[in-house]
């Protein structure tokens, strides 16, 4: 039985759960944000199960782990036939409206090889519309707009380039972009979204709205550019030296080399890592683009209250992933530690009002998302999605079994060339893989291609610095974990049609 209603889900791109409840959440300015939590139920302990962008939003919008879906680098085709959300929500009548992008690498199976959706990693998932297309490499409606405005454009290669205000001295990280931030990309999508929705009050719609910020390389507009002092935020969590960080293990003598602190911010002198000044500022910087993204995520719930549509429509805060921002002296996401899988979900529930403000500490993972709609919108969940329906917590009513753990997953090899992480460890491209198991004390990440695990207490080491997988001490956690992680991957092994059996009366457990 449908039980539809509006639908928006927010995914910013890059966006580190402290930012929003942990550590730096004193230390950056979210109001629109917070405010939200008041009439939303806070997952606390919600984590990417892959990344980087394309990997962890083909898991979102699957409900399948990497493992399964095996779009597992940018660019990695998802099967064509992979149910996904937007295929699902169709079922139920809705035109699922997308807003930027799902980054997904289309099937060169069901197209010929000159067809242009086989040129670009950032293809769009079969089942949406591509109302706005928001591409990070492409971002043509932007474009034309800041050219119709009457900007004089940079190449397209230096959009994303800090610009000096004094032409007598080069850019430095803190410099503003040069559009306005009333015409920063992220307004520009909230302007479509705004103006799009308008006309829709009388109607139950679907809209994926996906931001790029914070995501690098970063710079913004004035004054989100200098709205932090760097000497006023705690210093990234890392051991002394980056040396150390290299002798911890071979992966993370490639996982120092890419991104570095120079990919993070483009067009501006060379920066070093070590140097805390740096460091520092481009840590204001990323806090200042997040703030960004809070000030438009603000204009549209402003914008959903004002038109009555408020309190008709389930709204969802995420993120696809995390970043580093320097801590164990790394940048971006690929990497095996916290704040690169630990993100945001805020769920705002019109129907269930007595859950306001709610905070649930149980685990959750992003493939939880896609089935969580469905089951909110009566629509069957596909036998093939691994997530769970977070419904229970909406509601107020926690399942007495649920997840003690979360799975996460990362592939770092590309099928045409040797990466930085396979030079430092020497797999083979079906080695390069590492899954972690992240209990609440225990984090076990285990590596293929005979490479040593490593292990943390986090109750002891909440910022994982040490290592506890060649203690003896610890060799029992080590073995059950391992043991666990194991069990979770079998069990979890693709079962789209592994309950399905052919009999004379037809397909017993099939579902359409």
């Amino acid at each position: 039985m449908s039980k539809k209603r509006k639908i928006l889900v927010v995914i910013a791109d890059q966006f580190r759960a402290d930012c929003i409840t942990g550590a730096l959440a004193e230390h950056v300015d979210l109001p629109n944000i917070q405010a939200f939590r008041k009439e939303a139920v806070t997952f606390t302990k919600h984590y990417s199960v892959t990344n980087p962008c394309g990997p962890s939003r083909a898991s979102i919008l699957t409900g399948q782990y990497a493992m399964n879906h095996r779009s597992i680098r940018n660019g990695t085709p998802l099967a064509h036939d992979t149910p996904n959300l937007a295929r699902e929500l169709r079922k139920s009548g809705y035109d699922p409206m997308l807003f930027g992008y799902t980054d997904t690498g289309i099937d060169p199976r069901a197209h010929h090889a000159n067809d242009p959706v086989l040129k670009s990693e950032e293809g769009l998932m079969p089942g949406f519309r591509e109302v706005l297309e928001m591409r990070f490499q492409e971002s043509y409606p932007w474009r034309a707009y800041l050219k119709a405005k009457g900007y004089d454009l940079p190449d397209y290669a230096h959009f994303y380039e800090p610009v000096s205000p004094d032409a007598n001295r080069p850019a430095r990280i803190d410099d503003p972009a040069f559009y306005k931030a009333e015409d920063s990309d992220t307004a520009f999508l909230t302007d479509a979204l705004i103006s799009d929705l308008s006309v829709r009050t009388d109607q139950d719609w679907f809209a994926l709205a996906t931001y790029i910020r914070p995501h690098p390389p970063l710079v913004a507009p004035a004054p989100y550019n200098k709205m932090y002092a760097p000497d006023a935020l705690p210093d990234p969590a890392r051991l002394p030296v980056q040396e150390q960080q290299a002798d911890l293990h071979p992966f993370m003598a490639g996982a120092l080399q890419k991104p570095t602190v120079n990919t993070i911010v483009k067009g501006v002198a060379p920066l070093d890592n070590e140097n805390k000044a740096d460091v520092q500022g481009l840590r204001a910087l990323y806090m200042g683009l997040a703030t960004e993204v809070d000030t438009h995520f603000g204009r549209i719930i402003s914008f959903l209250k004002e038109t009555d549509q408020y309190d008709d429509t389930l709204i969802i805060f995420v993120a696809d992933h995390g970043e580093m921002l320097g801590d164990h002296h790394l940048w971006g996401k690929q990497n095996t530690y916290e704040a690169a899988y630990h993100i945001p979900l805020i769920i705002h529930d019109p129907q269930n009002p007595a859950q306001y403000g709610a905070t649930v500490q149980a685990f959750t993972e992003s493939i939880d998302i896609t089935p969580t709609i469905l089951d909110l919108i009566g629509q069957q969940i596909p036998a093939g999605m691994d997530g769970v329906s977070l419904c229970p917590f909406l509601e107020g009513k926690p399942p007495t079994k649920w997840r003690d753990s979360v799975h996460l997953e990362l592939d770092f090899s590309e099928p045409n060339e040797m990466t930085i992480w396979q030079e430092a460890t020497g797999v083979s491209t079906h080695e390069a893989n590492l899954a972690i198991l992240r209990e609440e004390q225990f984090k076990l990440i285990h590596f293929n291609g005979n490479l040593p695990p490593m292990l943390f207490d986090l109750k002891a080491d909440p910022s994982e610095l040490n290592d506890l997988a060649s203690d003896p001490a610890h060799v029992p956690a080590l073995l059950r974990l391992t043991q666990k992680l194991l069990s979770h991957r079998m069990k979890h092994a693709d079962r789209t049609l592994a309950d399905v059996r052919i009999t004379p009366e037809g397909a017993v457990g099939f579902i359409p």
